[in-house]
């Protein structure tokens, strides 16, 4: 039996978790023509499954070293679970969290009496300072998910699931993956138990540092992850993670932004809860594997693994689901200027199909550029919709998957500037916090000209800026050197076709 097996037989979780249920999930089910069943660690006292490896290793220190505290650095529910494990143990935590972090996630850790200490723009600037601070408090490092009793913690998820499904035909469990605690925990109990059940990790394409890895057989470092799933925002997974996924998982789905929100809506159509991004990807890989595959008449389970959602995201994903669930597209079009021709555009392109956005703005008086979207069945009605408005005369472009489209041009078209001269457009990540937009002022010359600047918040420690300057040819290179001394995530966005259609 595999050594981690015997510690999640023998972990110490139930003094303050629960036993979560598995619920049937009506309309999921209905939907997929499979059996669908969610694994609800939402229901949690933190709200995350989190908790179960926190207070395992906890609970298994010595007294000595309960009696000397625990550390650990996190912005969210490893954070949570740290600091009520700490506390029902009666032992000192100090929790180190990025400056970034929404004051509702610090907040709720003060309340279960941790001491919290922010320091740094994102978590790796938290866990490098967490770990100065262990060594000189002579306090114990909890690792979010790269420790054996951490991963057996996670792992009584896979016992209960066992357990509560011995009637089951079960034919995959899916799984969040961020740093792979979670994934190694349920993989190696249920392997270990029942090899025949296939486990299927999912990851967003924009934090895939466990798919990157089992791809090139080493472990990958990310150079930037994305924020919208931040729950499992990691740069890098385990040692131990690695090992136990690479043997034990059969597969690793990655999903997007937009099937994530779906799959939030999902969830709450279901059971009246609404989980993080985090918590929905699960049920986002579920989705596109059974298409994928063409499984029908099947029992899947998929871990709700937490519901930390920040409020002011929900606006995001509600706006989000919709493409999601491939039911909108977005589409750039270029008219010719001229009275009657938005009308014909109506009828001959649109027709009887719903126009759930349109922006517009006179701009030339030859042209006209367009942002339509449309409610239609984006999988058999997209290539159709194209062909209409070629066919008409008309220059379109699909642009449902840009992303750039998506968080900021919708909001800006007819925003040209024929007065603008050598313009550079850029795409930044700034980091949430008071003086970012400052720190980013102050690396600019006086002559360098923002000639465009649209920022939108999006609920997560990074917000989404896209700036245009006006810079001299000859001042190019000055510019961009000036740029990488900010340190803030940026892409020079200058020939996006969609920008220069729009702006």
């Amino acid at each position: 039996m595999d050594n981690i097996t015997r510690l999640i037989l023998t972990a110490r979780v139930y003094d303050i978790v629960k036993e979560t249920p598995l619920t049937y999930a009506v309309n999921l089910s209905k939907k997929l023509n499979n059996k669908i069943l969610l694994k609800r660690e939402d229901l949690q006292d933190v709200f995350s499954f989190k908790i179960r490896g926190a207070y395992n290793k906890i609970a298994q220190l010595s007294k000595k070293d309960r009696e000397k505290g625990v550390i650990c650095a996190s912005a969210g529910n490893h954070a949570q679970g740290v600091a009520l494990s700490a506390k029902t143990l009666n032992t000192k935590a100090i929790i180190v969290m990025p400056e970034t972090t929404p004051n509702i996630k610090v907040n709720a850790v003060k309340r279960h009496g941790a001491e919290v200490v922010l320091k740094g723009d994102n978590y790796s600037e938290a866990s490098d300072y967490s770990k100065i601070l262990t060594k000189e408090m002579g306090m114990t490092y909890i690792h979010p998910f790269d420790d054996e009793l951490v991963i057996a913690g996670q792992g009584t998820i896979g016992h209960e699931i066992i357990r509560q499904t011995t009637k089951e035909d079960l034919y995959a469990v899916f799984v969040p993956i961020g740093g792979g605690g979670l994934i190694s925990g349920i993989a190696t109990f249920i392997k270990n138990i029942h090899p025949n059940i296939k486990i299927i990790g999912v990851e967003p394409e924009d934090s895939n540092a466990m798919y990157l890895s089992i791809k090139e057989n080493k472990k990958v470092i990310l150079d930037k992850v994305g924020i919208f799933a931040d729950g499992v925002a990691v740069k890098e997974i385990g040692d131990i993670t690695f090992e136990k996924t690479k043997q034990y998982v059969d597969d690793i789905i990655l999903v997007d932004t937009d099937e994530i929100a779906s799959s939030i809506k999902d969830i709450y159509y279901d059971t009246r809860n609404i989980v993080e991004p985090a918590g929905a990807l699960a049920v986002a890989g579920l989705k596109k594997y059974i298409k994928e595959h063409s499984l029908t008449n099947k029992t899947f389970v998929a871990i709700n693994s937490g519901a930390n959602m920040n409020f002011d995201r929900l606006s995001f994903v509600a706006e989000r689901a919709v493409i999601g669930e491939k039911q909108e597209a977005l589409y750039a079009v270029k008219i010719p200027e001229k009275p009657g021709e938005f009308k014909r555009f109506c009828e001959q392109v649109v027709k009887d199909k719903n126009v759930s956005e349109f922006h517009y703005r006179l701009s030339s008086r030859k042209e006209a550029y367009l942002l339509v979207g449309l409610t239609i069945d984006y999988e058999t009605e997209n290539e159709e919709m194209l062909e209409r408005m070629r066919k008409t005369g008309y220059y379109a472009m699909d642009i449902t998957a840009n992303e750039l489209v998506k968080n900021h041009i919708r909001y800006m078209v007819g925003g040209k500037c024929s007065i603008a001269k050598n313009e550079l457009l850029y795409h930044f990540r700034f980091p949430e916090k008071s003086g970012a937009l400052m720190n980013f002022l102050s690396h600019m010359k006086a002559n360098w000209n923002i000639s465009l600047f649209h920022y939108r918040r999006h609920g997560g420690e990074f917000g989404r800026v896209l700036v245009g300057f006006e810079i001299p040819p000859n001042e190019k290179k000055e510019f961009e050197k000036s740029l990488e001394t900010l340190q803030y995530d940026y892409t020079d966005e200058t020939t996006n076709i969609a920008c220069r259609l729009f702006l």
